[in-house]
């Protein structure tokens, strides 16, 4: 039976009201976890208000 570790981040937008994903920074984490073996397999964003994002959450997993 094979078996799953899974890892989940947060990364809080920038900007006044939130919502401006710095994507150079996003990239890099994306990438170092993935060299790690890490695989992304769901990426949302959380809502403040009025359409702003509180933060964006990516879930990765890998095989334990």
């Amino acid at each position: 039976m094979e078996k799953w570790e899974y890892k989940t981040i947060k990364v809080e937008p920038k900007g006044m009201m939130g919502g401006i994903l710095d994507i150079e920074e996003f990239d890099y984490q994306l990438n170092k976890l993935g060299e790690q073996g890490w695989e992304l397999v769901s990426c949302f964003s959380t809502n403040a208000s009025n359409g702003y994002s509180r933060e964006a959450i990516a879930v990765f997993k890998r095989r334990k």
